[in-house]
């Protein structure tokens, strides 16, 4: 609740983008928290924060946990956060008992997960991962043309006490505590999840262009309307890609049309597309149809259209799930399989070591929106469940 009052909304949710002003306080009071407990603080060239406890072999390869602080514009209190502070509890919770790990432990919040300011998202863990390249990531612009370096910079002149780690270095595990985002457990009367793993996802972002012209005198047969060649997609992408089965998830989430003008023929419109399914093979037949659909309805407008984001579905580490699944059990907390919907930097973790999730339940399964709510109870189990599988991992490993 203290973490959410930065960059907090007056319709009682939170504002606190990638890189922004809010997610610089928010880390001041993380990274105090953490010092108050005993834990370091360091970040990397990608602009993740790394808060660690030592544990006895620090040459040993750590055990990660966290997820991510930044939000939507219009977002809520939990997502994300709910894992960085679940992680840092669970982490406190050994020095409290005085425990020394064998191995370090650190707490990390993920460089923008969200995407909603700088596109794609998840860039911090994909960067570590080695699937995307700090160049890359530090040219992608903002709508007010910021680029990520720029603020990359801003952000590091903000703590230049904080040392700084290489980008990606080997992990021996990776759990991550989440909101489910969805209302499968609320509606099961679920405690804890037990990820499975990650739907895959797709995402393109579509270029339109055409001429403008006066609406008033050009006539419409010589109209080169990008806005209308736009919809003629928009309805054709729809009609196909989002009728083909009942696990398909198509989105044109965000359409900018220019000069946006009452009395203008639109000149360029752009859009983007999020496509999700947990069938890799039809991921990838149902992708193949966007550029193909976009290109038969352009005319008599040019279209381009670029692949942002190419994440195949993943199953989870087993002996991690099974970790979650016992501790659950010990601690009496109903629990229930899950697929998560929604991509996590969970996701990208798993691909250079065993990684997990797990989910809580928030209420009607509303996520990116002000009114997100997660009861105090819930997180706290969720916080539970985390402590006891980190602790297994700290003192008797995998």
């Amino acid at each position: 609740m203290a973490l959410a009052e930065i960059g907090a909304t007056p319709a009682g949710g939170v504002n606190r983008q990638a890189l922004s002003d809010g997610e610089i306080a928010a880390w001041h009071s993380v990274i105090n928290w953490a010092r108050e407990a005993g834990l370091t603080a360091a970040t990397d060239p990608a602009g993740n924060l790394f808060l660690t406890l030592a544990g006895r072999d620090p040459t040993a390869p750590p055990i990660l946990i966290g997820s991510h602080l930044d939000s939507q514009p219009t977002g809520g209190k939990f997502d994300g956060a709910a894992g960085v502070m679940a992680a840092l509890e669970a982490a406190v919770s050994l020095t409290e008992r005085g425990e020394i790990p064998a191995r370090d432990i650190i707490v990390v919040a993920w460089m923008n997960e969200e995407g909603c300011r700088f596109a794609p998202g998840m860039m911090g863990s994909e960067t570590f991962a080695g699937e995307r390249g700090i160049s890359a990531i530090r040219a992608t612009r903002d709508a007010s043309g910021i680029s990520v370096g720029e603020a990359l910079d801003r952000l590091h002149a903000a703590f230049p006490d904080l040392p700084r780690k290489p980008l990606g270095f080997a992990v021996d595990a990776y759990v991550e505590l989440h909101i489910e985002q969805g209302p499968l457990l609320e509606a099961a009367a679920s405690t804890i999840g037990v990820v499975t793993g990650i739907q895959g996802k797709k995402t393109f972002q579509v270029v339109v262009e055409g001429v403008e012209g006066h609406a008033g005198t050009l006539p419409q047969r010589e109209r080169r309307d990008a806005l209308a060649a736009f919809a003629r997609m928009a309805t054709a992408l729809h009609a196909e890609i989002g009728a083909i089965d009942a696990e398909i998830k198509f989105t044109i989430g965000r359409v900018m049309a220019e000069p946006n003008a009452p009395s203008v023929v639109p000149s360029r419109v752009t859009f983007s597309i999020d496509l999700r399914h947990p069938d890799n093979s039809v991921l990838n037949q149902a992708g193949a149809r966007v550029g193909l659909l976009c290109s038969r309805h352009a005319s008599p407008c040019m279209v381009t259209v670029t692949p942002l984001v190419d994440a195949h579905s993943n199953q989870f580490d087993a002996s991690l799930r099974e970790r979650i699944a016992q501790a659950a059990r010990d601690q009496d907390f109903p629990a229930m399989v899950i697929l998560s919907a929604a991509g996590h930097d969970a996701r990208h973790l798993a691909k250079v070591c065993p990684a997990a999730m797990i989910f809580i339940p928030c209420r009607d399964g509303a996520s990116h929106v002000e009114h997100e709510w997660t009861e105090p109870a819930d997180v706290a189990a969720g916080a539970s469940v985390l402590a006891q599988v980190l602790h297994e991992l700290a003192f008797a490993g995998r």
